[in-house]
């Protein structure tokens, strides 16, 4: 597994001496080997996280969606999925791999720094916890899955709480 995590815009203030600071690149490589491993993934893959403000989400949303707010995470998939998850017919296409290191192509995420230390403090836990939901909540959209209707948003809620579960980050760290 291959994962690029860039920061634009940084999480701490004063780095390791923030009371919730916690290790990036650690808690990236267990969300993602944890989602890939719940959803089955039989690939290594590629993904790639950059960290923004606030501004710079804002312009991607503008440019993409068509709406020109910010949001806390925007997911950009590389891979069509006929269902969500389904890797049956992923191989075929040697297009959704990298040439040169055979890893599956995942997709692209953005998240922004400004939304999740506002989102932390109001629902009352740590930044560590709002960024593996909201990476776990995008992994989840470059898989395929949505929450446009009602039943898809309960299916996608539960896999990202069992999920967040299983690695031990839960709703409100105490």
């Amino acid at each position: 597994m291959t994962f690029y995590v860039e920061q634009e815009v940084g999480l701490f203030s004063e780095e390791k001496t923030e009371p919730d600071f916690f290790d990036i690149e650690q808690v990236t490589k267990l969300v993602i080997e944890t989602v890939l491993d719940f959803e089955g993934c039989p690939f290594e893959v590629i993904v790639n996280i950059v960290l923004v403000d606030d501004e710079s989400i804002t312009e991607v949303n503008q440019e993409t969606r068509g709406i020109g707010k910010a949001t806390d995470v925007l997911s950009f998939p590389a891979l069509d999925f006929s269902k969500p998850a389904d890797f049956t017919d992923i191989e075929d296409d040697i297009t959704n791999f990298d040439p040169d290191s055979g890893e599956l192509l995942l997709g692209d995420i953005i998240i922004s720094a400004d939304r999740l230390k506002e989102q932390s403090e109001a629902y009352g836990h740590g930044k560590k916890r709002e960024y593996a939901f909201l990476l776990t909540h995008s992994l989840l959209h470059l898989l395929g899955y949505d929450h446009m209707e009602h039943l898809e948003a309960e299916i996608m809620e539960k896999k990202q709480e069992t999920i967040l579960d299983q690695i031990g980050i839960f709703r409100i760290e105490v």
